[in-house]
């Protein structure tokens, strides 16, 4: 049973050796990473969850494996990602032991007291990144043991899990792919590095609300020309996030955001709302966080996912471990395909019922997300928040 193969997965888990110094060798000692530039157009700008002309069941019955059950018996678990955060995270857990044990196990790995940063902040430090992503990870666990005590069906059934940005490594963690303390780790990492590559690269990200008439994809292009134009070195702008038709999160450097905002109404976009992260995440500004990521990546052993996990980079389901370690690192600097994702994930067929969806962590984003999507899956989804 899932439940218990997750529960004994998890806590059965040593502290790695070495502490903190380890993440500092990973950066200083960077791997040579290739493919992480999109080779086609349609690898940048496809908004479509499926190629034009082909059918439901050519595309998006192949990308997702659907049990032969009644739906309404089965669950889809999904896990999100940084900037759910909020101080105070954690206090509706800590008097579930299981939960309590596994803010402890991670403050010995992390060597910080992780619940201590969740529940009292500042918020200046819990929204930072190097804090931030492994928090939410571990908050993210933790509300699993919640649902395991109220709704143990729930991951039982589950045949299905994704997670936004972050969110992916803990679903991850979830299906057995990747240990728990070698998880945080990897996060660890991946926080640390991208922390150092914002530092590095001025750059922020916004969210975009258009209409059907918008160009956003000329107001991006218009915005890298323009900073050229004024001597910005290697500047950068693009959709990082698909959410949900009419709304995408742009990616890119302080000038081009700069041009997006005060140049709006040119590209038929109605708003442009700055979002509060420290880095242009999954753009080519974090290139140098892939290096560290993928080293730390290949140091740990990945076993095949016992249920599907969905990839941020193209939504289509992971086929085993070594399709882990090869398209994990592509996430951060890859757009997430959220939207994507969620087609397939809950096409269904009309008249078909949609399985249960929990969304697990803080925050609620991820199901006012589906319900912008897909109404219907949306009807049946819940969440289980820290």
């Amino acid at each position: 049973m899932l439940l218990r193969r997750f529960s004994r997965r998890l806590f059965c888990t040593k502290p790695p050796p070495g502490g903190s110094s380890n993440v500092q060798e990973l950066l200083d000692n960077a791997a040579t990473f290739e493919d992480i530039t999109p080779k086609t157009p349609d690898d940048e700008w496809a908004t479509l969850p499926y190629p034009e002309g082909t059918s439901y069941r050519q595309s998006q019955a192949a990308k997702s494996r659907k049990p032969k059950k009644d739906p309404r018996k089965t669950s889809i678990i999904l896990f999100p990602g940084q900037g759910a955060q909020f101080v105070g995270m954690g206090k509706d857990l800590v008097k579930i032991p299981s939960a309590k044990d596994m803010f402890s196990l991670a403050s010995e790995i992390l060597k910080f007291d992780v619940l201590k940063v969740c529940l009292e902040g500042p918020v200046a430090k819990l929204n930072s990144t190097r804090y931030c992503q492994p928090a939410v990870l571990v908050a993210s666990l933790a509300a699993l043991e919640k649902l395991k005590e109220e709704r143990p069906a729930a991951i039982d059934e589950c045949y299905a899990t994704a997670g936004f940005s972050l969110g992916e490594i803990t679903a991850l963690i979830f299906a057995g792919s990747i240990p728990f303390d070698q998880g945080l780790r990897l996060v660890q990492v991946r926080a640390e590095a991208m922390q150092l590559a914002s530092d590095a690269a001025a750059g922020g990200m916004a969210t975009v609300l258009y209409g059907p008439d918008s160009k956003v994809g000329q107001a991006c292009l218009r915005a890298k020309e323009w900073c050229i134009e004024r001597g910005v070195e290697n500047p950068e702008c693009l959709v990082a996030n698909y959410l949900y038709p009419h709304c995408k999160v742009v990616a890119g450097s302080e000038e081009a955001l700069k041009f997006l905002e005060t140049s709006a109404k040119e590209f038929g976009l109605r708003r442009v709302k700055r979002l509060p992260v420290s880095g242009a995440f999954h753009s080519s500004l974090m290139e140098a966080a892939v290096l560290p990521f993928r080293r730390a990546l290949d140091k740990i052993e990945l076993s095949d996912p016992l249920i599907s996990v969905h990839s941020n980079v193209d939504g289509k389901r992971y086929r085993g471990a070594e399709h882990v370690r090869k398209q994990l690192p592509k996430q951060i600097v890859r757009p997430v395909r959220w939207e994507q994702t969620l087609h397939i994930l809950y096409e269904r067929a009309q008249g078909t019922y949609f399985p249960r969806t929990f969304e697990v962590g803080p925050g609620r984003a991820l199901t006012t997300i589906l319900k912008q999507v897909n109404a219907k899956a949306a009807d049946h989804a819940f969440n289980i928040s820290p």
